[in-house]
């Protein structure tokens, strides 16, 4: 493995996690309303699940996917109506007042909840499946998967810092204050979408 594989991957990550989806609808809003340190937590976790996928597929999970469906199906299913849930408590809040930030973080929260999201999605170990073989050797030793998993994992936490310090500025949080029914109620619809077309496609 080279240097220019791994900048390769970034690239191709960077890309990934700036594509509209729940990891980052969630990201943003957890940002906006509950503060920096809050969407710094929400990242780590979800930084911490998307590298777990990665790891598996380092490790053939998509294999055992493929070869046991039912186990891909039941994570699929668990994965979407989990993201319904969030869509249905989105769009339920659009109206009610957010708290201030000075409110005290509850740490585990936030990690829990970002992690949460990223594993309702069984289908980002096929995706990093795909991407692993294209990029990189086949002939990983150990250490390489190591260093691979880690630098995702250290990608994802720094995307998601520098994103939560942006949104929690005082001037995004007027913004969205300003049109948070709308802001809410779209966030909710697009993550009732994601989760239904997690629920209803084959792949």
């Amino acid at each position: 493995m080279e240097g220019a594989h791994l900048l390769a991957f970034n690239a191709t990550l960077l890309a990934a996690i700036l594509s509209p989806g729940p990891a980052l609808i969630y990201a943003l809003r957890v940002s906006i309303v509950e503060g920096r340190m809050a969407g710094m937590l929400t990242g780590a976790g979800l930084g911490l699940v998307a590298a777990m996928w990665t790891g598996l597929a380092l490790l053939g999970l998509d294999q055992v996917f493929a070869a046991v469906p039912w186990a891909y199906g039941a994570l699929k299913i668990g994965g979407a109506l989990y993201l319904l849930w969030i869509a249905a408590q989105t769009w339920r809040d659009a109206k009610e007042p957010i708290g201030p930030l000075a409110r005290p973080v509850r740490p585990g929260r936030f990690v829990l909840h970002g992690a949460l999201i990223n594993l309702a999605n069984p289908k980002s170990v096929l995706f990093a499946a795909a991407v692993l073989l294209v990029i990189f050797p086949a002939d990983l030793r150990g250490a390489e998967m190591a260093l691979i998993v880690g630098n995702h994992l250290a990608v994802e936490v720094a995307f998601y810092a520098i994103l939560a310090t942006v949104l929690s500025r005082p001037a995004a949080r007027s913004a969205y204050l300003g049109a948070k029914p709308l802001l809410d109620r779209i966030a909710g619809a697009v993550l009732a979408v994601l989760g239904l077309k997690l629920l209803f496609t084959r792949a």
